[in-house]
């Protein structure tokens, strides 16, 4: 495969964070991917939010499994530590290195076949175990790799390229990672920006399991009329629960808004989500509601995005497990090998 590098000079005026880098600096390799393809618009989104966080490349974690949408992580975040796995397993390796070093920002992308068909099993339990990371899949309903086979996400009644309806159901990777105990949860449309960049920021800066699920069209087998993943479809039956903008924590900022058309979401690092309410009865905080909504909109023929479920009070494995502070990697000798009695210890703690 041939890569085409980006030219190494910058503008000499380009913005800069607040770190002293412009946004170049955290984008990757050229895209290989279909000229229109939503991933690109995805990877985007993720340039944007990570450049206006001022978090270095380096204080990142990107992790990928196999697909058009696991090829992304290389087109973005070039200087950050970066594992390409194997198919339906990134959820293990995401574990891996989220335990071995909490201090990391921990990005992992997959797709609808990646996560929702042979990952399924591993998907399930990242979600249960609360895994500090945000949790991004590229949902297009189709494998468009191996030419355009419905994923396991396609509506059903929707109709392939030529014209042959899809004859199962589908399964919804927002409704399980509510059921399961997501803390984080939120659904967006890769060809809205606007939207996509505040949630990708707020849920880099979640403590717990964050989950966006991304309708990123394929634009080579599933951008047809007949297909529920078009960018017709989405642009014509979205539906925002909210209309989110992220306001990271600093100095106070203070604005002028009428009573009942902003909730603040206070989230545990500090940080905050500023959510203008479309309806005013939708409730971030209560996951029933957030399910139901979910399955009236579908029942509706509907997709439904924005922040969907948030838990101010969540948690994380790492207190769950009251793992220690220090990465692997820093430790001693002497805490990493300390001993026949510690070990003893531990085995008498089985029996």
């Amino acid at each position: 495969m041939t890569f085409v590098a980006k030219p190494r000079v910058h503008h000499p005026l380009l913005p800069t964070n607040e770190v002293g880098l412009t946004r170049r600096d955290y984008e990757g390799l050229v895209s290989t991917l279909c000229a229109g393809c939503g991933h690109d618009s995805v990877s985007a989104a993720i340039v944007q939010a990570c450049a206006e966080l001022s978090i270095p490349p380096h204080q990142f974690a990107k992790v990928s499994g196999i697909g058009c949408s696991s090829k992304t992580p290389s087109y973005f975040l070039g200087n950050s530590h970066g594992f390409n796995s194997v198919h339906g397993r990134m959820p293990s390796v995401a574990t891996g290195a989220n335990l071995a070093n909490r201090e990391l920002y921990c990005i992992g992308v997959s797709g609808d076949g990646d996560s929702a068909s042979i990952g399924i099993g591993q998907f399930a339990h990242i979600v249960r175990r609360r895994i500090n990371m945000l949790y991004i899949v590229d949902n297009n309903g189709t494998y468009g790799l191996t030419k355009g086979q419905f994923s396991a996400t396609n509506d059903k009644g929707s109709t392939s390229k030529k014209g042959v309806p899809n004859l199962y159901e589908p399964i919804d990777l927002v409704s399980m990672a509510l059921q399961i105990g997501a803390s984080f949860v939120a659904r967006s449309f890769s060809g809205d920006k606007t939207q996509l960049v505040p949630l990708i920021k707020a849920g880099l800066l979640h403590r717990g399991f964050a989950f966006i699920d991304v309708i990123s069209p394929c634009v080579a087998f599933n951008n047809h009329n007949g297909s529920t993943k078009s960018y017709d479809y989405l642009r014509t039956r979205g539906a925002s629960v909210v209309t989110a903008d992220f306001i990271a924590a600093g100095e106070e900022i203070t604005a002028d808004y009428a009573p009942g058309e902003v909730e603040t979401v206070h989230m545990p690092d500090g940080s905050q989500l500023r959510l203008r309410k479309l309806d005013t009865s939708y409730d971030p905080h209560n996951r029933a509601h957030a399910l139901e909504h979910v399955l009236e909109a579908q029942q509706e023929g509907e997709v439904v995005t924005g922040l969907l479920y948030v838990d101010p009070d969540a948690s994380d494995c790492h207190e769950i497990l009251d793992t220690v502070e220090t990465p692997l990697n820093a430790l001693g000798e002497t805490e990493l090998c300390p001993g026949s009695e510690a070990l003893d210890r531990i085995n008498a703690s089985f029996r």
